[in-house]
């Protein structure tokens, strides 16, 4: 799949494009938005990344085309797991409903930067060592195993007692800062001082746990594509909209307990299947002589959307059924 450096740069301007819209139609003016509001804009997001997807359907192929929304989905699907964490970082810094969409926004467009970063050097390293393969497919099943074991466990205490990450504890122990906070200011000036505010130190939480979260992110879809450019628009159109899904959601994210269950089979299944291609490809000395198991199967893109949707519906149906249940019980 040749993608021309035109495209390229039109798609990241389209993408810088609509992160800007984004802040001057959201941002600009501090306001909550209304459920209306959030699930209209939602929806729109969602409706474009699916245009996207259909235009790279016809112009490069089916098999690339399923690829795209095969990793649109499950990005998307680790977006909302993510929510659950902004939330608790939203709550423990007591911040204003009014100004939750900026710190958002940025929180957001950071995670981007960093994906893309993490794109090109995991497209730079699966170019030059196809064992690659093989640590990604080790790192998402551990992941997927914490997930599964969390899923089972009741960890609500714990979610409930956040502790600031390194970051945020460096931020606040070097810089000088603010308790109170100055409408949507990250930086206020008090008494002739220059102080950062507490929305500040939320935006570094959320940059900060948005890297945790893309080293999980990044080696899955590279399970289900190896373009560069189809990982980086699937990841860009599953941040786009983010911020209105936030407010969408709400209380429905405390009612989606088995997510995490449908996240852990999704990341188990996509680390099975990188490591079959990396034994597929195989070139470790150690392994087979250091040449090629061509007796493993190649798990087709068909398979791996159906698995990913499955788990998504069991789970979200398991969920609101429990759900359901545990109200007519109380």
């Amino acid at each position: 799949m040749h993608v021309p450096l035109w495209v390229w740069l039109a798609t990241v301007a389209g993408i810088i494009a609509l992160f800007v819209f984004d802040f001057f139609s959201h941002v600009r003016k501090p306001h909550e938005p209304s459920f209306k509001e959030a699930a209209a804009w939602s929806c729109a997001y969602i409706a474009l990344a699916l245009v996207f997807g259909a235009g790279l359907w016809l112009v490069w192929g089916a098999q690339r085309g399923a690829e795209y929304f095969a990793g649109f989905i499950t990005e998307k699907s680790l977006s909302v797991d993510n929510l659950f964490v902004f939330v608790i970082i939203m709550a423990k810094f007591a911040v204003p409903r009014v100004h939750q969409q900026k710190a958002l926004l940025i929180g957001i467009v950071i995670a981007l930067i960093m994906r893309g970063i993490f794109i090109a050097v995991g497209a730079a390293a699966i170019h030059q060592f196809s064992w690659v393969f093989y640590i990604f497919g080790a790192f998402l099943l551990w992941t997927a195993y914490k997930l599964g074991k969390e899923g089972f466990e009741d960890n609500n205490e714990e979610e409930e007692e956040y502790r600031p990450n390194l970051a945020v504890r460096l931020a606040q122990r070097w810089l000088p800062a603010t308790e109170q906070y100055h409408g949507q200011r990250l930086i206020a000036k008090v008494d002739g001082k220059r102080l950062v505010t507490p929305l500040f130190m939320v935006v570094v939480a959320l940059g900060f746990t948005d890297l945790l979260f893309a080293l999980d992110s990044i080696p899955a879809i590279y399970g289900l594509t190896r373009e560069p450019y189809i990982v980086f628009t699937a990841n860009a159109f599953a941040l786009l909209g983010l911020l209105q899904l936030y407010f969408l959601l709400g209380g429905l994210l405390s009612r989606l307990v088995y997510l995490g269950l449908g996240l852990s089979v999704i990341l188990g299944f996509i680390g099975v299947k990188l490591v079959l291609d990396a034994l597929h490809a195989n070139t470790l000395p150690f392994i087979n002589g250091g040449h090629p198991i061509e007796s493993i199967p190649e798990i087709p893109i068909w398979l791996s959307m159906s698995v990913i949707v499955g788990a998504l519906v069991v789970t979200s149906v398991a969920s609101l059924i429990k759900d359901r249940r545990d109200r007519a019980r109380a």
